[in-house]
């Protein structure tokens, strides 16, 4: 593994200040804080029902708005096979898992695991690749893994005619059994993964595999604004405050600036910007080509793929890239609800109390030179770092990105999370949709994070229900 030198972004000296002051004057959650409600500062928006994720930022001017609309039909309507009587839409595979972004990020929300053995993966993907070897630390510095040397870095389990899908996902589950301190009894379910019909041979037999659901795509354009060095400065990669939290930063490669970057977005934090995020999906989601990410995604192995029609070089152009690019920057954050509810803030306070906060950090403001206006000196509170945390055996899928090992996860936003059911219709959460709950999420926690699940599981139930709704007034 390529291995970087990693600086220390916190001066022990503060964190140990920041330590004394905490033990010295615990937080109180009694009275609402000014503006708590406003998730995304004067952007958020005001629905919570149903599209309350598919909204343009409030602060967004009308005229564009018409921008956004414009982002947005590229981002809900299927792309065709190639050739097609619309050019400007066509170029659809030849292989790929989806033919149009909202059927992952369904309303713009979080994705899910099938439901059975016969239901679509549609909003879940695989992940490849196999364990770096010596002499390919330049291919892993640039792409972040090896390639599977067939099927590549991710599964396209659908084909367009002419084509062969690379094969189909199946997920059963394995439970296992939590006895709280009450005594009270949760079961969780581990995702067991196979994947069947190969449609191009075997699978090197060393394939590292990581099950995906598709995230939420809620105020990106604010966490991209958040200074590089707000983020930074919450690293502590050697522990040395030792709170148990080391949280660092991905470096990532960044196409446009041929340059090594921070990793802000993805599951690993293996992505530097939301228009290389966006550029990757039309690639390995819908095999579409852009100038960012040029290639056919059909393998050398893949003949018959390679023969097949393409929309052209690239398949989307620029100008509908920077369309889709406003549209994903500029998607609004809800209103949080029952701030004021003693129960939330009860909750709160428990949230604290447990350590929760270390790495799902309140609140940043974004910077002043922000890509866009409406995200400029924006106080948001999304509850992340935006780093890499070590969570444990239990979530581990022992499969490396950039600078990310097995075990490592960047901190996912929790702004929005209590509005999954009403958006998505379900509530399965991390990064497999593993957890049926924010609870069941909470057990599944373990290495840096086990202090607070511990301190979790110790709650009676009266003190987790407040969690919950705190949690959930997100």
């Amino acid at each position: 593994m390529l291995v970087l030198p990693v600086r220390l972004y916190a001066p022990l000296a503060m964190c140990l200040a920041l330590s004394a002051c905490d033990q010295a004057q615990p937080q109180s959650f009694t009275a609402v804080e000014p503006n708590e409600q406003l998730s995304a500062g004067t952007g958020t928006v005001t629905k919570s029902d149903h599209n309350a994720f598919s909204l343009p930022s409030a602060n967004l001017s009308p005229s564009r708005r018409l921008d956004f609309g414009v982002g947005n039909s590229f981002f809900r309507n299927p792309w065709l096979i190639a050739p097609s009587t619309i050019s400007a839409r066509d170029g659809l595979g030849p292989l790929f898992n989806t033919n149009t972004c909202q059927s992952c990020h369904i309303k713009d929300g979080r994705g899910h695991p099938p439901a059975s053995d016969s239901d679509n993966a549609v909003s879940m993907l695989v992940r490849l690749s196999i364990p770096v070897k010596p002499g390919q630390e330049a291919l892993l510095e640039r792409h972040g893994v090896i390639p599977e040397p067939v099927y590549g870095s991710q599964l396209q389990d659908v084909a367009i005619p002419g084509a062969v899908p690379e094969g189909r996902i199946r997920v059963s589950c394995s439970s296992e059994l939590v006895t709280l301190k009450d005594g009270t009894r949760i079961e969780l379910q581990k995702p067991e993964l196979e994947i069947l019909q190969l449609g191009y041979g075997s699978l090197h037999p060393d394939t590292l595999f990581s099950a995906r659901v598709a995230p939420p795509m809620i105020g990106l354009g604010l966490l991209e604004a958040i200074p590089e060095a707000a983020i930074l400065v919450n690293a502590d990669p050697d522990d040395l405050d030792r709170d148990g939290i080391s949280g660092r930063p991905n470096r990532v490669w960044e196409h446009a600036s041929q340059s090594s970057r921070l990793g802000r977005f993805g599951w690993k934090a293996g992505q530097p910007s939301i228009n290389q995020q966006n550029a990757d999906a039309f690639f390995n989601d819908l095999g579409l080509s852009t100038s960012l990410i040029a290639a056919s995604n059909c393998g050398e192995a893949q003949l018959g793929c390679l023969q097949l029609p393409s929309g052209g070089q690239p398949e989307v152009s620029d100008h509908i890239l920077a369309q889709v690019l406003f549209y994903t920057r500029n998607l609004g954050v809800p209103v949080r609800r029952k701030i004021d509810d003693p129960q939330v803030q009860q909750g709160k306070g428990l949230f604290h109390e447990a350590g929760c906060q270390r790495c799902h950090i309140p609140s940043f403001t974004t910077a002043a030179n922000a890509a866009e206006p409406e995200l400029v000196s924006q106080v948001i509170r999304p509850y992340t770092d935006l780093l890499l945390h070590d969570m444990g055996k239990g979530l581990a899928d022992d499969r490396p990105e950039f600078l990310a090992n097995g075990r490592e996860w960047r901190t996912p936003p929790l702004w929005g999370l209590g509005l999954t059911e009403t958006v998505s219709g379900h509530t399965r959460f991390l990064h497999d949709g593993r957890a049926r709950s924010s609870l069941e999420a909470i057990l599944w926690h373990g290495g840096e994070a086990e202090g607070a699940r511990k301190a979790v599981m110790d709650f009676d139930a009266e003190q987790r229900a407040a969690l919950q709704s705190f949690i959930n007034s997100l």
